[in-house]
């Protein structure tokens, strides 16, 4: 009941942040006395409904700036008297100047919220520094974790000072999984984010439904996708590749409970049923690759992997390396994370009609491949496998996104990536 109320006045409040926006009209709009709607709107979206506005203001006056439009005519337009007063609100509210932003960062149109769809986790800096006192490190400043070659924002984490992350989740079991994953791949001296107890010995913080943690940051650089294609890509991409095989390889002495999951199901079950006429699959094509996949997927070999590791979650250091954010693992065959970080790289990268560029990215996609079988040593039927775990990769990912507004511009990405991929199948098998 509250959720359909919220949502509609988080849509209001999207098409009029360049008006003067009234909390008390929003709330005798929605029904309730000021004080409930306060606080039904917090409680629903984690945000103080003027702050919240504050940031959806900044966030896109940002974007503008960042396409080209004067300052101070965007800082005006959405309602800062003066560029200065937008400035110190951005400063207080993402932790950067709005050079440094956009300097450091691609300025992303935010996305639309919306709370009927998916859980959104937002956080104010308030609530983070009072969380931090049980570390002592209350007065250190709190930014926005952006990722440099999307411009997304992570909802999940924020820097604290220049020294550590930040996490928060509403899940238990993955504030457990991520911390015994990562113990367990520095014990065997990787680097993975080291957790920092409380005061008081604790490895997280429980407030309220959310449960946060500390780390220390990985010295190093995310790597970008869009290096990989540059000079020496080959190399790169090889390099890559035994990154993530090394550790697939230390994953597999993990010992910790984990999802069991069964990605041809997953397929089969839901994400072919729900995209197939939008990628235009006719039902010859699909038992095919049902019937194919099925008989390769029954030999493959299962262990705990990582399950997202696209580039920005690879970092990279001198002749160092490691990864980050562990709450996503799960027991699955071991091929599917190459297969998910050439597909990651592929989606960030994508321009449809580059014919060219695509086929560089096949050569990418084969160095990693080449290079995850050189510290793993893949079994044959893995190798035959390599296309049907990439297309499964695209039919999951392009179902999760069809029908969530906040992810249309990856729908459409990764809509015409499944295609691309299909029309060139043959192109992708590892010889």
């Amino acid at each position: 009941m509250y959720k359909d109320c919220i949502q509609n006045t988080l849509d209001k409040i999207e098409v009029s942040l360049k008006d003067e926006i009234d909390a008390e009209m929003l709330s005798q709009e929605a029904g309730y006395s000021l004080f409930h709607f306060y606080r039904i709107f917090q409680d629903s979206v984690g945000f103080p409904i003027m702050q919240y506005i504050l940031r959806r203001k900044l966030l896109n006056a940002i974007y503008e700036i960042g396409t080209g439009r004067r300052k101070s005519d965007v800082a005006f337009e959405y309602g800062f008297d003066t560029y200065s007063g937008f400035y110190r609100s951005f400063v207080r509210e993402t932790g950067y100047t709005p050079s440094e932003y956009l300097r450091k960062f691609k300025a992303k149109k935010p996305y639309k919220i919306n709370i009927l769809q998916e859980e959104h986790i937002m956080i104010n800096h308030k609530l983070i520094t009072e969380v931090l006192s049980n570390w002592d490190l209350q007065d250190q400043k709190v930014s926005d974790i952006v990722f440099p070659e999307t411009g997304e924002i992570s909802d999940t984490s924020k820097f604290v000072g220049d020294e550590y992350v930040i996490k928060y989740t509403a899940n238990p079991g993955n504030t457990n999984k991520a911390i015994e994953i990562a113990k367990a791949l520095n014990n065997v001296g990787l680097s993975a984010p080291t957790i920092i107890p409380t005061k008081d010995g604790r490895e997280y913080v429980q407030e309220g439904e959310l449960y946060f943690t500390l780390s220390r940051k990985i010295d190093g650089e995310r790597v970008m996708a869009g290096k990989l294609y540059l000079d020496d890509y080959e190399k790169k991409a090889r390099y890559t590749g035994e990154i993530i095989g090394w550790l697939d390889k230390a994953l597999s002495t993990v010992d910790t409970a984990t999802d069991e999951v069964d990605t041809y199901d997953a397929v089969k079950s839901w994400a072919l049923p729900k995209i197939s006429s939008e990628l235009g699959l006719d039902d010859e094509f699909t038992k095919k690759f049902l019937n194919e996949f099925e008989g390769l997927y029954k030999s493959l070999p299962r262990q705990v992997i990582h399950r997202d590791p696209n580039p920005s979650n690879i970092i990279v250091a001198d002749d160092k390396w490691g990864f980050i954010d562990f709450e996503l693992s799960e027991r699955n065959v071991r091929i599917f994370d190459p297969c998910y970080a050439a597909t990651a790289i592929l989606s960030e990268t994508f321009e449809d009609g580059n014919s060219d560029k695509f086929m560089k990215w096949i050569s990418v996609m084969k160095e990693m491949i080449a290079g995850y079988d050189s510290v793993v040593r893949l079994t044959e039927e893995e190798k035959q496998a390599v296309p049907y775990i990439i297309l499964a990769n695209q039919f999951i990912s392009t179902a999760y996104f069809a029908d969530k507004d906040r992810y249309q511009e990856l729908y459409e990405t990764n809509r015409k990536m499944t295609k691309c991929i299909i029309d060139n199948i043959e192109k992708i098998r590892i010889e």
